[in-house]
């Protein structure tokens, strides 16, 4: 029992320390250039990157009374030009070790679009009738 809770805490520490980088669920990564990504960490963190942008602007959208298909087609064009400039300024990753730009690009953007639309329509009826 006692190897066992040693073993575990040895392992907790070389994943903290794996390559010199901090381990992957501390925020400084996000930024980090020399970290170390795979498919499902970077997918998860696009993800979570794409809804905070679509809740942001669907505030934004709706707080101001804007109406139209506009301003789906500039939300779409907002959140992936703000996903790529994160994987390929910030991040500078080879985007085919992960299946190519269409596949980043997307990861997250239809539970967005979701999100973005009923925060708008939310706050728009909520602040405006």
């Amino acid at each position: 029992m006692k190897e066992r809770k040693s073993s575990v805490k040895s392992n907790s520490q070389s994943q903290q320390h794996q390559n010199g980088h901090l381990s992957p669920f501390k925020l400084a990564k996000l930024l980090d250039r020399e970290a170390s990504w795979d498919k499902d960490q970077l997918g998860d963190v696009l993800h979570w990157i794409r809804q905070v942008v679509a809740v942001v602007f669907g505030l934004i959208c709706g707080s101001i009374p804007l109406v139209g298909g506009i301003w789906i087609l500039l939300y779409l064009v907002i959140s992936s030009l703000i996903i790529y400039g994160y994987y390929a300024m910030i991040l500078e990753i080879d985007e085919e070790d992960f299946g190519g730009h269409g596949a980043l690009l997307q990861e997250g953007l239809f539970a967005s679009i979701t999100l973005f639309l009923l925060v708008w329509t939310l706050v728009y009826s909520l602040a405006h009738f």
